[in-house]
């Protein structure tokens, strides 16, 4: 880390964190496997994330989420992502639907060293996570997947799957806006080795499955036990998308982080918790998956179910490899927070 005393934070714009790679996603899965296993480890400090919504918690149109950690081992750095979306920008051209930024920090002096776009890095990360807990929880050998949700998680994870799942051959890219998923899969179709079939009937495809991805943005579950055959894996990358007796017929529940799973009562998991059917102990988390403590699976006979909420540590993670790319090759802004500060 730097440990100077100068104020100067480097900004990087989105078309930055791209220059600097943000889009190998073969290199963001190895940032992410790296997190975890430090997660794994004891070696990061990442309190479960703070929410914001408005109006309200039932009804937000708009949210905010603060996501701070502390990366020891040989990261030594401190951060946090200022996550949030809006409703309205659903319908509204020309900005994303979630909007992100991602700031690190010298925990020795506290001082901020970079700013950044963390949009994308929530797009690449979210879907890593996704792709590596396929790797751990996918039947062996596995050749088709279903993703269900064609939006900006839906592309990513087109490539997450692609890097995480090398004999995967079929593709099955679902989403009831079918022209959308036709895009999507036309733009991902020559980029990799894998025929990517879009379709409107996710449960048909999913059948037809060894691999289920689920990344939508569903306000009530929506995948049931009639969705599943005999050793699929299910990973569930956002809330209220499956029925609870989904997950209670699971052989095996991986998750990537018990502490702040639980806190979110959309999550299947955290509501088996809350109901006193399922304690920490019963799950497999990411970090001891990683680390091989754990197995995600043992038999290509076991029904696997995944699910992830994200941690603040990815996006941090993944900022730092950005921001020491970027500085090798030059580019940026830089900013300063003062010349000389008024009160020391």
């Amino acid at each position: 880390m730097l440990h100077s005393i100068d104020s100067e934070i480097l900004f990087l714009q989105q078309e930055d964190v791209i220059k600097a790679g943000l889009l190998d996603m073969k290199h963001v899965l190895a940032t992410v496997e790296k997190t975890y296993e430090l997660m794994g480890k004891g070696l990061i400090k990442n309190p479960p994330k703070v929410r914001t919504r408005i109006p309200d918690d039932e009804d937000w149109q708009s949210f905010f989420n603060s996501m701070p950690c502390y990366i020891g081992g040989d990261v030594n750095i401190a951060g946090i992502k200022w996550a949030a979306e809006s409703k309205k920008n659903a319908h509204t051209p020309g900005i994303p639907y979630g909007i992100d930024i991602t700031i690190l920090s010298d925990p020795e002096t506290v001082l901020p060293f970079c700013i950044l776009d963390g949009t994308l890095i929530t797009a690449m990360r979210t879907s890593a996570v996704g792709g590596l807990l396929a790797k751990y929880t996918a039947p062996s050998h596995t050749e088709t997947a279903a993703l269900v949700g064609a939006g900006v998680i839906g592309q990513t994870m087109i490539m997450a799957v692609c890097e995480a799942i090398p004999t995967l051959k079929t593709i099955y890219l679902c989403d009831l806006d079918l022209p959308k998923a036709e895009a999507v899969a036309a733009e991902y179709q020559s980029k990799y080795d894998v025929e990517i079939i879009p379709t409107s009937d996710s449960k048909a495809a999913a059948l037809k499955s060894q691999l289920i991805v689920t990344e939508t943005t569903a306000r009530k579950p929506f995948v049931d036990q009639s969705w599943l055959t005999p050793g699929c894996g299910l990973v569930s990358m956002a809330s209220n998308e499956v029925e609870l007796d989904v997950v209670r017929a699971a052989d095996v529940i991986c998750i990537d982080y018990w502490k702040q799973m639980i806190t979110y009562n959309g999550k299947a998991v955290a509501q088996l918790y809350e109901m006193g059917e399922l304690t920490q102990d019963g799950v497999s988390e990411l970090g001891d998956l990683v680390l091989g403590n754990k197995s995600g699976r043992t038999s290509d006979d076991q029904f696997v179910f995944a699910t992830s909420m994200g941690i603040g540590a990815l996006d941090i993670m993944v900022g730092y490899e950005l921001y020491k790319k970027a500085s090798e090759m030059g580019i940026g802004t830089k900013v300063k927070l003062w010349d000389k500060p008024l009160w020391e």
